[in-house]
Parts: structure tokens; sequence; C-alpha cells
């Protein structure tokens, strides 16, 4: 059955907004506190961003306000952007590479690509969340669900496993985003965790079933929320984001988390890694540094709704707890083939 294809809705108007407090509301009068301005030349950095500008600029402005340290940022899909990377190899201008999934960290770890990270940023993170060679570090965890039409469907009418959503008494429309750095991620998960066979044995039949293809999870999420699509599989965050915008009593659509331990329930974590040509860059390990800091993960959590990953900080209210969720048998650092889960979405037309 071939997909209908959706075009993706307008990209986010505009980011978060960042507070400055200043004493008289005129920044040329302000005196200048000498010992806490940043420096005049700082340094600078190349990121390779796999994130979404509207997610991550307002931390990258809120670090070099902080740091003076400039950030020039390539932004893209992360697993264009790995590609990319892997193509570069040791002649790339990228210093640091902030990742939207761990597959595409671990490919570029399998390659030699990446430097070792000092201890402290290596060991901010628990074993789980992060590389278990230190090169490359987690940064939040995002847990995937499947988001539905809360006005035709409810919580307890949704299948509790992935494989229930292709094979089983769910007849709803299904949403996926194929080219997205995540579905491939999950689909590479399928593979590590239930084999090869019944990884494409799911994509078989969802293909046989019929599905719907979006852009991206943000996309999924707003076809779900305006009543157009039954179900999808996406990243909790986009659903947190928006109810926070427009109240969560306002929200038709609604999220059903997985069983833990199923293919279609992993959390993923974004995170990032230096360059191995870039070892000696201090302004490129600064940024790594702040993303693990409390002040880092506190954006995370309060601006994008994302689990943070270092201990003793709250994951944003509502959310199940992050234990509650872990496959203990999945070892992220086992999503690094994405290549071959890339020529099996290809080989069966999903992209």
């Amino acid at each position: 059955m071939r997909a209908r294809r959706f075009l993706a809705p307008a990209a986010l108007t505009a980011a978060i907004a960042l507070m400055a407090g200043c004493a008289t509301g005129d920044p040329s009068t302000d005196p200048v506190d000498p010992t806490t301005a940043p420096p005049a030349d700082a340094g600078s950095f190349t990121l390779y961003s796999g994130r979404d500008e509207a997610l991550v600029q307002p931390l990258i402005d809120q670090f070099t306000a902080e740091t003076g340290i400039a950030v020039e940022v390539r932004y893209g899909n992360t697993a264009e952007l790995g590609a990319l990377l892997l193509e570069e190899g040791e002649a790339t201008p990228a210093d640091v590479f902030l990742s939207q999934d761990a597959g595409a960290l671990g490919a570029l770890s399998a390659a030699d690509l990446f430097a070792p990270l000092p201890d402290d940023i290596a060991g901010a993170v628990p074993q789980g969340f992060t590389s278990t060679d230190g090169s490359w570090v987690g940064v939040t965890g995002r847990a995937r669900v499947v988001v539905y039409d809360g006005e035709r469907f409810t919580e307890a009418e949704l299948p509790n496993e992935i494989d229930d959503y292709v094979d089983g008494d769910f007849a709803g429309s299904l949403g996926i985003a194929p080219g997205n750095a995540s579905f491939q991620s999950f689909v590479t998960a399928y593979r590590v965790i239930d084999g090869e066979g019944d990884a494409e044995e799911w994509l078989s039949d969802l293909d046989a079933r019929g599905y719907e293809v979006f852009e991206n999870n943000r996309a999924i999420l707003a076809a779900t929320n305006d009543g157009v699509l039954d179900a999808g599989l996406i990243n909790h965050y986009y659903w947190f984001a928006q109810a926070a915008e427009v109240g969560a009593d306002n929200m038709r659509a609604q999220l059903k988390f997985l069983e833990a331990g199923d293919p279609g329930s992993i959390v993923n974590v974004t995170g990032a890694g230096i360059l191995a040509g870039s070892a000696e860059n201090e302004a490129a390990l600064a940024f790594v540094e702040y993303l693990v800091s409390e002040e880092g993960q506190r954006y995370f959590v309060e601006q994008t709704f994302e689990y943070p990953l270092v201990p003793g900080i709250d994951a944003p209210e509502g959310l199940p707890s992050l234990e509650s969720l872990v496959n203990p048998e999945l070892d992220l650092s086992d999503l690094d083939d994405l290549a071959t889960t890339q020529e099996l979405l290809a080989r069966l037309g999903f992209i």
C-alpha cells in the first residue's frame, strides 16, 4: 500500500526569549562589572547541530553571552550531518557535533572521529545514557511515545506494544517520519532488541497496513492535534512543549507511553562529542562542559521539556520517571549501525 505524504507545517516562528536583567533598562548607561564580563576574545568554534535551531539556538546565545565564546553553527538533519562528518573525516571544519540521537554519535565514535573527553565531562552522566568509552557524552533523554487523537480514542484503547500497531486490532491511521533520526534510531533499536528479521517484518507489516509520511515529529503532532491523524510515533517533548504554550486541557492530541522494554518505548539521548582534530580547542570543550552543567541541564528541562541526565536535577513535571522507562537490556552504544537501518528503510521504500 502506498503511503500518503503530508507537508510539514511552518517552522516555529520564534525561539524562546532569553531574560537579561538590567539595572536601568538602558544597557549603554549600566556599569559593566569587569569581574563578571566575558573576555573580549574568548575563542570560537564551529558546531554541527543535528538539533532544531528553535530548540538550541537560545542556549547557544546564552552560552556566548556568559562566556564570550563565538559559535558558528551549521544546522541540519542528524543523519545527514553524521554522514557528512564521515565523508569529511579529518578535514571537517566542525569542532563539535551535537546529535539528536545516540546512533549517529556511535557511528562517528566507531570511525574514530571523536577525541576522548575529560573524565569530569564523560563521567557527569550515569552509564546507560552516555558512551562507554568517553568519546561522547549524553546531554538529554527523549522517550519514544505514541501520540493519539484523544477525541477518538482513550489511552486504554491503544496497544501497549509497538507490534500491535501494525498487526493487531488497532485500525487507525498511523504517522511516521522515516527520514528523521529518531525514527531511524527506533528501527535500529528494534534490530538490536528483537533481531534483524523481526525488525524487517515489522516494517513490512507497517507497509502492508498503510502509513502516512511526515517530515518530522512536530508535523505528526500537529496532524494528530488537528484531528487529521489517528496516531503517530514521536518523541515525548514535542507534546509537552506545545501543551506548555496552549494548556494541556486544550490538547486534542494525547500521549501513550508503551511498555518498558518494548522497542517502541526506548529512551534515546541527545549527545555531543568533540571532533578528533579539535581536541585542543578549549572553546569547544567549554561548550560541551556547559551542556552537562546544571545551568545547561536546567535549560533543557525548563525550555524543551527533556529529561536531564545529570544526577540531582528534577525532570519536567508530569513525566514518568526515567527509571520506569529504561530498557536495561539496551546499550545505546549499540545503536551505531545506522547505515544498515537506512539501507533497510531504502530497500523497503520508506526513504
